[in-house]
């Protein structure tokens, strides 16, 4: 695979840093001229992304997780997320929609489905105790788009 570009950071997984992935994908993609859509579509997505591993993988407890974006030939955006947490323990029933796996915190369970929607594909590699890691890919559009 032919990386154009890349960028790898980690952080916490407090809240506050959700925030700090929707800008690190924002500013990396502002090279490739996404849409406003497209910019949108993504920040959702890595959103979510962050947000399931802070909930979900993590659980109330602080851990780190990575995440490595890639502009691939013919503007396909590369996003990776990766937490060292609890794992998913059935990842075909988290992935369907309005499931959650903590609805004490009053979740609605449509995290993977916005990711699949907004994404062109979505790879879940997930193991009990050892974290999970979702890879997503999106093409994006010609870069002369009218929006």
């Amino acid at each position: 695979m032919k990386i154009l570009n890349e960028l790898k950071c980690s952080f916490p997984s407090v809240s506050s840093n959700e925030a700090l992935a929707r800008a690190a994908l924002s500013a990396f993609l502002i090279p490739a001229d996404p849409t406003a859509q497209e910019l949108a579509d993504l920040r959702t997505v890595i959103s979510e992304a962050v947000t399931n591993a802070i909930v979900h993988g993590y659980r109330g407890t602080c851990g780190e997780i990575s995440l490595c974006l890639r502009m691939l030939p013919e503007r396909v955006i590369y996003i990776r997320v990766t937490d060292h947490g609890c794992g998913i323990a059935d990842i075909d029933k988290a992935m369907e929609p309005l499931y959650t796996s903590a609805p004490e915190e009053d979740r609605a369970g449509l995290g993977f489905a916005i990711m699949q929607t907004f994404t062109d594909s979505l790879h879940v590699r997930s193991a009990a105790g050892q974290g999970t890691t979702l890879t997503m890919r999106r093409k994006l559009g010609s870069g002369d788009a009218e929006e």
